[in-house]
């Protein structure tokens, strides 16, 4: 162990769970944050040495205020918690779930990473990760690419708020990059995991998308900031 500390948002299950795996193994402090508290609790125990269960609902103002009275310095933040309740075309949206999505995917991650900020502040090499999607990126959405067809405007919702994340990255990597913070997004690829349908009968496999967030999580002082990355490591465009 060392003394450094790790708060992954959304860790009870899936992508997040596989990240709080991988920086409990590097010796930190790991936090996992999860909304259920018995499914979080369950998610600590399978980690083991270093994990530390942190009930937190990154929708719920209250609770996430709550939760930051519990962490006095954090080295690492790795906003992972997202949802896709809906694969539509936007036409065939509800304002209701954009609402919804964006409540996690976007309003979630200003919520918790400001709450957070003073304990990060606290730390000598502060880290945010945010876990967007390469379906967000706009070049890739219209132009080839190496991980989806582009031209489809499917789960509308879901694209435009990690679209939004995309650019909250870049704003919070040039408003704190003086502090020291380094602040990238990542593109994990599609994974088996529950986020939807589609992710459910991929076959890919989440772990392989959480060493490379585990990366970022733990860049040296000389590394990039304000950046997008796939899960192989390669540059992914805005």
């Amino acid at each position: 162990m060392n003394d450094r500390t790790a708060l992954v948002t959304g860790a009870n299950k899936g992508i997040g769970k596989h990240i709080a795996r991988l920086l409990a193994a590097e010796g930190l402090t790991v936090y996992v944050g999860s909304r259920d508290r018995g499914l979080g609790q369950r998610a600590v125990e399978e980690i083991g040495e270093g994990a530390r269960l942190l009930v937190l609902d990154v929708t719920d103002p209250d609770g996430i205020a709550q939760a930051a009275t519990q962490v006095d310095r954090l080295d690492v933040l790795v906003n992972n918690a997202g949802i896709s309740p809906t694969l539509a075309l936007p036409a065939d949206t509800s304002v209701e779930e954009f609402r919804r999505t964006y409540e996690t995917n976007v309003f979630g991650v200003v919520a918790v990473t400001n709450a957070f900020l003073p304990a990060l502040r606290r730390s000598p090499h502060p880290r945010i990760v945010n876990i967007s999607s390469g379906t967000a990126s706009l070049t890739w959405s219209t132009n080839p690419n190496p991980q989806f067809t582009p031209g489809s405007g499917g789960a509308a919702a879901y694209r435009s708020s990690k679209a939004a994340l995309n650019a909250l990255t870049v704003l919070y990597s040039q408003t704190l990059a003086e502090e020291g913070f380094k602040v990238n997004a990542l593109a994990p690829g599609i994974r088996a995991t529950d986020l939807n349908p589609l992710a459910a009968a991929a076959g890919n496999d989440p772990a392989e998308a959480a060493q490379a967030a585990t990366h970022l999580a733990l860049l040296p002082d000389d590394a990039p900031t304000g950046a997008f990355f796939s899960w192989d490591g390669t540059p992914v465009p805005w």
